[in-house]
């Protein structure tokens, strides 16, 4: 196992410590930032498929996810100094009304597993606050999250409010109690029941 091959299996294993240690070697090294990214992305990847595969669960997601972060803080300055930046930005947030982040913490950790600029803008947020920063950052993505079957009228506020806005970024709906047929009747761009399937959507809908 080359170097990069190892890094990617330090991500997918969750070895935080390694994988910051291994990115480190590499740069040091004098590895392209690229390659160092593309063997993070892929020990992402790796995690992501092994979820929908029922493989790997919440746990093993979040630890790698972490050790992804570590190492990207690791790498960023490197990546920034050589004009190398995320080519997507996702706004994400949970809805006005619900104070739940789990699971959209672990979508936001994922995007950025996948290199996708992540503006988390936490709980309990107004419609006109992700238009907002929809509009400030120039979001390719929009993610809402909702836990609380209370808060799903504020979810269709939400997306309402976006198209009205007249933006262009695509909107990704999840949570508990949001199904695919909800996600249609809101106009929403897509729905991802969890946030291994989030990825692979998000990666669709900005290529198409």
């Amino acid at each position: 196992m080359n170097p990069l091959e190892s890094l990617t299996d330090a991500v997918v294993r969750g070895d935080r410590r390694e994988a910051v240690r291994l990115t480190s070697e590499q740069i040091d090294g004098g590895s392209p930032p690229k390659e160092i990214l593309a063997a993070l992305v892929a020990g992402m990847d790796t995690v992501g498929d092994r979820f929908q595969r029922n493989e790997a669960f919440v746990p093993e997601m979040l630890i790698a996810a972490r050790a992804m972060t570590e190492s990207m803080a690791v790498l960023e300055p490197l990546l920034a100094a050589q004009g190398i930046r995320p080519e997507h930005t996702a706004v994400i947030g949970t809805v006005q009304g619900d104070l739940h982040d789990i699971g959209k913490n672990l979508v936001a950790m994922m995007w950025r597993g996948a290199h996708f600029n992540v503006v988390d803008l936490g709980t309990n947020v107004a419609a006109e606050d992700f238009v907002n920063a929809a509009k400030d950052h120039g979001a390719d993505i929009i993610g809402l999250s909702a836990l609380l079957t209370t808060t799903m009228p504020a979810m269709r506020q939400t997306v309402q409010s976006i198209r009205e806005a007249g933006l262009h970024a695509k909107v990704i709906v999840g949570g508990a109690p949001i199904t695919a047929e909800f996600a249609d009747s809101i106009g929403a761009d897509a729905f991802a029941p969890d946030a291994a399937t989030g990825v692979d959507i998000a990666r669709k809908l900005v290529s198409a």
